[in-house]
């Protein structure tokens, strides 16, 4: 009964992805409910980023279902898919570095809009623009770098503005791609805070190999092992899988 009031937000049935005879996602199925935060797990590769491209609409799948809302996505572009609600952070930063940190944000807000960024030509609807771009400064901690090159931020700097710049168009379900890679540990926990309060009363699907990062802020974690998920579960269990110990986390599985 709750399945049926709550249907999943996200959907993958039965999904492949393959080049030639290489078959990188061979099989997946999960389901992403409103307002669940899931982490996707899995060792170097096991198909994580395919697996993002592919909901994210950078390739298109060879062969399964792949359903935002119930719509089937399978084949759409990004930004049509964006355009549904959907929004995703990369691994490696994508940043302006000749921007500021505000004209990053507003090339974001402006593209959520439909926009082009300009500097000559007033826009309908600027001052909405304004406000947004002065809400992501903020719960960002982004303030005092309003000014700021992007290009001169620190790295766990810039990885907060990317943050800030996938959530500019309010999408309702966020793909972060391994958010807090590169991070020292104080780093990570600012980060995973940021993460936590950005995406308060959203859907969140992230990669991450933190596992500090994943225990501490998901609801529920997918393991992909060889293009399949072989368990899908909340941290606790996951961490007492023997089959997930064994394809990934190994001994730190068993740390308190």
């Amino acid at each position: 009964m709750s399945d049926q009031l709550h249907p999943p937000i996200l959907e993958l049935r039965n999904l492949h992805k393959q080049y030639g005879a290489a078959r990188i996602i061979n099989g997946a199925a999960l389901q992403l409910r409103e307002g669940e935060k899931l982490a996707l797990i899995g060792p170097n590769g096991a198909g994580k980023s395919t697996l993002f491209n592919l909901i994210s609409g950078a390739i298109a799948p060879s062969g399964g279902e792949l359903l935002l809302r119930g719509r089937e996505i399978g084949g759409m572009t990004p930004f049509q898919i964006s355009r549904l609600g959907l929004a995703r952070s990369f691994q490696i930063t994508s940043i302006f570095p000749r921007l500021s940190v505000t004209d990053n944000l507003r090339t974001a807000v402006l593209a959520a809009h439909g926009y082009r960024y300009t500097f000559w030509r007033r826009l309908p609807g600027l001052g909405k623009v304004n406000d947004r771009i002065e809400e992501l400064l903020q719960q960002c901690g982004l303030q005092k770098h309003a000014a700021t090159l992007a290009g001169d931020l620190s790295y766990a700097t810039q990885r907060a503005l990317e943050i800030g710049i996938t959530i500019a168009g309010g999408a309702s379900l966020l793909l972060l791609d391994e958010p807090t890679a590169g991070m020292n540990r104080d780093e990570a926990a600012a980060a995973t805070e940021l993460i936590r309060r950005v995406s308060s009363g959203k859907t969140l699907l992230l990669i991450e190999h933190d596992m500090d990062v994943v225990f501490g802020l998901v609801d529920r974690i997918a393991v992909l092992v060889d293009g399949r998920i072989i368990a899908c579960d909340t941290p606790a269990a996951i961490r007492a899988n023997r089959a997930v110990q064994e394809a990934y986390l190994g001994m730190e599985a068993q740390q308190p």
